[in-house]
């Protein structure tokens, strides 16, 4: 089978997209990516090996564009689904599944009109606009958020499973701000951390690249000692050693801490559409977590949760999520496909 992964745009869809490369791969299958020049997407896929092509269009978004603007920016779509006719010819996708983003709305649109079957994995809790539009001509919506959805299990990697434990009292912190760091948390971090040094919690703070030197100094300003990293390949060792993470709450990042029971204290990305606002409280919701914004957050709110019983919250995150996310959704498409041919 041939397949076409599209979108991206985001290290949130892109991570899901090399997640299904390398399974589909793995199968003996073959893969062609197609993405965009903007965003992301050719860092993560450009010299990536495995796809039969990496093919990145001019694709920008329609989202926030008013008028002349926006109908620029469905023209510009038009245009380029229509310039992949040459591709889709020539492979003869067995199916397209997109990741979502402005980078898959080409050849999404081209999989609806040629007939090819499309299947959508949509990473957040609130469902992008591109997803909303497309989702009724798709064969399989997959989101680890909707009842609906046949497979639940976000692919993540492995290890998050292997080194899942269960919490009890909290002991060790970690501050994640991302790999280009969160300045929010950063600084809040640092307003937190005496009270936490003399309440005897350990904290690890992955800082981000950008803010590593700035947090370096500023850690030796207030004399309290952490464990500082800008960004891990293997920041789940990191994870698995901690009780408690304050973090942003993207997607991959929410089921990974999820998959190995650590309960957090998120405090989402403002922007891109509140899309993390929406996946936090989808754990909050369920009791497994605690959400705030960036504008009502306090360092009390962190104190409060420090004699806090983590138990429960730890036992059920790592039951909302199962092992091999990503073998049961390309189980899911081959099947489908099949049973269209």
């Amino acid at each position: 089978m041939i397949y076409a992964i599209t979108g991206g745009g985001t290290g949130g869809h892109l991570t899901i997209a090399k997640a299904l490369k390398r399974e589909i791969l793995q199968r003996g299958d073959r893969v062609v990516f197609i993405g965009s020049s903007y965003g992301q997407d050719k860092s993560w896929f450009e010299s990536d090996s495995g796809c039969e092509e990496k093919i990145f269009l001019p694709s920008y978004g329609v989202t926030n564009k008013k008028g002349f603007a926006k109908l620029k920016s469905i023209f510009n779509i038009i245009k380029l689904s229509l310039g992949l006719n040459s591709i889709f010819n020539y492979y003869k996708f067995d199916a397209v599944i997109s990741v979502g983003g402005y980078s898959s709305a080409p050849a999404s649109f081209l999989a609806i009109l040629k007939r090819v079957p499309l299947f959508i994995h949509e990473q957040n809790a609130s469902i992008g606009r591109l997803n909303r539009v497309i989702k009724p001509f798709a064969k399989e919506f997959f989101s680890s958020y909707l009842d609906s959805s046949s497979v639940k299990d976000y692919p993540i990697e492995k290890v998050f499973f292997e080194k899942q434990q269960v919490r009890k009292e909290i002991k060790k912190v970690i501050f994640l701000g991302g790999s280009q760091g969160a300045k929010f948390i950063n600084d809040f971090a640092i307003k937190v951390a005496p009270e936490l040094q003399s309440r005897g919690v350990d904290i690890i703070h992955q800082t981000g690249k950008l803010d590593y030197d700035r947090m370096k100094n500023a850690y030796s300003k207030i004399g309290v000692d952490v464990e500082l990293i800008d960004f891990h390949p293997k920041l789940s060792q990191f994870i698995s050693e901690s009780d408690l993470a304050i973090s942003r709450s993207g997607a991959s990042t929410l089921w990974e801490l999820s998959a190995n029971g650590l309960p957090a204290l998120f405090i989402p990305y403002p922007l891109a559409n509140n899309h993390q606002w929406f996946n936090a409280k989808f754990i909050q919701d369920k009791g497994l977590g605690w959400l705030y914004t960036q504008d009502e957050v306090k360092p009390q709110d962190l104190f409060d949760i420090l004699d806090e019983d983590l138990e429960e919250k730890s036992s059920k995150l790592i039951e909302i999520i199962s092992p091999n996310g990503v073998v049961k959704v390309i189980d899911k498409i081959e099947e489908s496909v099949k049973r269209s041919k």
